[in-house]
C-alpha cells in the first residue's frame, strides 16, 4: 500500500479538526475558488459559506478598497441568491462589480450613515437568511461585533464578507487585531498580465491569506476575477517547472 500524499493527509487532518470543532452542528458547505493551489490551503477545500471572512486592500488599496471590493464581488458572484452590500461611502461602481462576475441585478445596496448602522444592517441581513452573501464595508471590527456576525452567518448559512477599509493609511494597523472571522485576506493590485499586442491585459493581484482557522497561511500571485468571478493562475507562472516555485509562500503567525 502506498503512503498517503502530503496534501491528502493535510486535508484529512483539517477535516477532522473541523468536525471536532463543529460538535453537533451540521458540517459547513464550502465555496471553492477553483484554483487548486489556493483551495488546498483552505479547510474542506474552499471558503466556508456560513461564516465570516475579512478582506482588506494592501498599500493604497487599504483606503480606496478597489481590489478588495472586486475580490469580494468575485466570491459573492459565485454564491446563489441576492447579495446585500452595505456601505457608508457612495463610491461603489456597479459596472466594475459586473466585470468581476456580480450582476447589478443581484445586488441590494444599503448606504448607511455610519459604521454602527452598517454593522446593524450587516447582521440583520445575515439573520434574515435567503441571501447568497452579505457584504459590509467597515474600518473597525471588534471581537464582539465580529462574533455577532459569525454567529448570525452560522445560524442562517449565509456567507458574510467584511471589507476592511480605512480613511487614513495609519488606521490600517487595526487589521492586526483579532476577530472571529474564519479567514482574513489582503489583496494588492499588481501590473496586469502582459499581452502580445499593445493593450491592457487581465488584472493581477497579490493575494495574502493572513489567517485561516484550521488551515494554512499563504500568499499567491493570481489573475483577477473574470466575468464569472473566478481567479486564475497566470499562464507565465503556470508554465514554469515544478522545481521553480510560481510564487513565494510565507507563514504568518
Amino acid at each position: 500500500m502506498s503512503a498517503p500524499q502530503p496534501h491528502s493527509a493535510s486535508l484529512a487532518l483539517r477535516a477532522e479538526i473541523a468536525t471536532i470543532e463543529a460538535g453537533d452542528r451540521a458540517p459547513r458547505m464550502v465555496l471553492p475558488f477553483g484554483v487548486p493551489e489556493l483551495d488546498v490551503k483552505l479547510p474542506q477545500g474552499g471558503l466556508a459559506i456560513g461564516a465570516l471572512h475579512e478582506i482588506a486592500g494592501g498599500g493604497n488599496g487599504a483606503i480606496h478598497g478597489s481590489a478588495s471590493a472586486l475580490f469580494a464581488a468575485g466570491i459573492a458572484a459565485r454564491t446563489r441568491g441576492q447579495i446585500l452590500w452595505c456601505v457608508t461611502r457612495a463610491d461603489l461602481f456597479a459596472p466594475s462589480l459586473q466585470q468581476a462576475g456580480l450582476s447589478s441585478n443581484r445586488v441590494i445596496y444599503v448606504e448607511a450613515e455610519d459604521e454602527t448602522s452598517v454593522l446593524a444592517c450587516f447582521e440583520e441581513g445575515l439573520r434574515h437568511g435567503g441571501l447568497g452573501c452579505v457584504v459590509g464595508e467597515v474600518a473597525r471590527l471588534s471581537m464582539t461585533a465580529s462574533r455577532r456576525l459569525q454567529l448570525a452567518a452560522e445560524g442562517s448559512g449565509t456567507m458574510a464578507i467584511a471589507i476592511r477599509r480605512w480613511r487614513r493609511q495609519t488606521e490600517a494597523a487595526d487589521f492586526g487585531q483579532p476577530t472571529a472571522a474564519q479567514t482574513r485576506w489582503r489583496v494588492t493590485a499588481l501590473p496586469s498580465s502582459p499581452l502580445p499586442v499593445v493593450g491592457v491585459g487581465r488584472g493581477r493581484w497579490f493575494i495574502e491569506l493572513i489567517r485561516c482557522k484550521a488551515g494554512e497561511c499563504a500568499d499567491f500571485e493570481l489573475e483577477a476575477c473574470d466575468e464569472t468571478g473566478r481567479l486564475a493562475l497566470p499562464a507565465d507562472l503556470a508554465d514554469r517547472s515544478s522545481s521553480t516555485p510560481a510564487w513565494g509562500r510565507r507563514a504568518i503567525a
